[in-house]
């Protein structure tokens, strides 16, 4: 079982920078997918940065391709998203989550299923 707690969410102004971090524990053999997805209210679950097989390659939705980050520091147990040019649109709740993922491509899918998620932080940009 995996655990992961997010922090780091807040308001900022539109073309403003967050970075958020998601704590990982537990066992390290059911995350070779990690990623961050985002839902806005009314609208569904977003995808917008996976990373796989402990930070050795990335995927970006098209939406954040460019302004966003997915890194992991494995000696901190950590999976961070940087967020540079927030837009507006950028608003949502924002989760982490990990899981099993035998290629790399099954990982950056959207028929990904992700085993365990954390509890969400939310994002605010103001235009």
């Amino acid at each position: 079982q995996v655990q992961l707690v997010e922090s780091g969410g807040g308001s900022v102004q539109a073309g403003g920078s967050l970075r958020l971090s998601c704590a990982v524990s537990g066992d390290t053999s059911g995350r070779s997918c990690m990623g961050w997805f985002r839902q806005a209210p009314g609208k569904g679950r977003e995808g917008v940065a996976r990373i796989y097989g402990g930070g050795g390659s990335t995927y970006y939705s098209d939406s954040v391709k460019g302004r966003f980050t997915i890194s992991q520091d494995n000696a901190k147990n950590t999976l961070y998203l940087q967020m540079n040019k927030l837009k507006p649109e950028d608003t949502a709740m924002y989760y982490c989550a990990a899981g099993p993922a035998p290629w790399i491509n099954i990982c950056y899918s959207g028929s990904w299923l992700p085993r365990n998620w954390g509890q969400g932080t939310q994002v605010t940009v103001s235009s």
